[in-house]
């Protein structure tokens, strides 16, 4: 913080004592900054189009899946680019409601998915269940992938 404040006094020192030489350069460093900046805009804007395109479905199904692992998964890749890595955590809600009743400790656990899975393609798993609070059953519950994080291949 300090070495930053620093930094922008003597910028400005600079730009203030000898502003035919500061100034061209000042420019060329917010220029690039600038295109830096709308580059990472730009990455992330396609990263999260990819994500909108994954359909995630997560349902309790332990007449499918083993004693364990009672949620069944089905992921299929809608982008156009082929899914890497892909990592999300479980909510699991009440019909109609918006209170998340997955406890979020810090043990809980992070999920994540195929290592590649290509344009179109589905993938199918089990999952174990989050840890609930108490005094809910998980038949009962509606469960949803939120926080996604995945990398494409482009």
């Amino acid at each position: 913080m300090l070495f930053g404040a620093i930094l922008v006094l003597s910028w400005l020192i600079l730009l203030i004592r000898y502003p035919a030489k500061a100034l061209p350069i000042s420019l060329a460093a917010v220029l690039g900054l600038g295109l830096v900046a709308a580059w990472v805009l730009w990455q992330e804007g396609r990263e999260n189009r990819d994500l909108s395109h994954l359909q995630l479905r997560i349902d309790y199904a332990p007449q499918r899946c083993p004693a364990d692992r009672p949620l069944a998964l089905t992921l299929r890749n809608g982008s156009d680019a082929a899914l890497q890595e892909l990592r999300w955590r479980i909510a699991a809600y009440r019909p109609g409601e918006h209170i998340n009743l997955a406890e979020r400790l810090y043990e809980s656990p992070r999920y994540s998915g195929p290592g590649d899975l290509l344009p179109g393609a589905t993938w199918e798993t089990c999952l174990p269940l989050p840890t609930l609070r108490s005094g809910y059953r998980a038949s009962s519950l509606e469960f949803r992938a939120e926080d996604l994080q995945g990398r494409f291949s482009h």
